[in-house]
């Protein structure tokens, strides 16, 4: 059985198909044929159908493919059909709920991602390394503080602090003040999601690939 989610993003295809392609390829110098856009999403290659609006991803040149999910392909479509002309960077990063433009709360947006932030407890080091992975490490408060760059255009910075005797761990994001240029309040939420994903993913890839190397260790001894 489809889902609504799934419906609502079959139904952007269609919304992605109406508006200049040229115009968005200029706009992010994006890699492109007769065929597709090419965009990079988390350090994952996705193209879009230039006829169809599908988004895909691919982590072997496309010579597979998998349809992309609904935070992935809306938060694509949201930046390249909706972001202004004349999007660009502050350089000034603030919480999701001080956005120039939105009404201030400081409720907005806190604890939604708290089961991912409990997983990542105990595990700085890890979750550090992922981080780097995608971005670059920053020297601001935290267990761990990191720019990371979901699009190559766009980065995000990421905060984060292990659990003590009086607080859960905490999971922060932070944003550049002219985000809303490049899609809308909404889609912010998507993409966070997408984030987390991603940095979870890779941190089970990389502890696997560890433990597969201590396997081989120990066998060989």
């Amino acid at each position: 059985m489809v889902s609504n989610y799934e419906i609502m993003r079959n139904q952007m295809r269609g919304e992605f198909v109406k508006y200049n392609q040229e115009k968005m390829i200029k706009k992010f110098s994006l890699r492109n044929d007769e065929s597709y856009i090419y965009i990079e999403f988390m350090l994952r290659e996705y193209r879009i159908n230039r006829k169809t609006g599908k988004v895909e991803w691919s982590e072997n040149s496309f010579s597979t493919s998998v349809e992309a999910d609904y935070n992935e392909s809306m938060t694509i479509y949201d930046i390249l059909c909706y972001s202004k002309d004349d999007c660009s960077l502050s350089g000034n990063y603030c919480p999701v709920y001080m956005l120039k433009g939105t009404v201030k709360s400081s409720g907005v947006g806190i604890n939604i991602f708290q089961k991912s932030a409990d997983g990542f407890n105990g595990k700085r080091k890890e979750l550090e390394t992922v981080c780097t992975i995608f971005g670059e490490k920053l020297e601001l408060k935290g267990d761990v503080a990191a720019k990371l760059y979901p699009f190559t255009f766009l980065p995000v910075i990421i905060q984060y602090w292990e659990a003590d005797e009086e607080f859960p761990a905490n999971l922060k994001f932070m944003f550049d003040e002219n985000i809303l240029d490049y899609m809308h309040f909404e889609t912010i939420f998507f993409m966070m999601g997408h984030i987390v994903k991603r940095i979870e993913e890779m941190m089970k890839i990389n502890f696997n690939d560890r433990l597969e190397c201590q396997l081989d260790l120990s066998l060989n001894k």
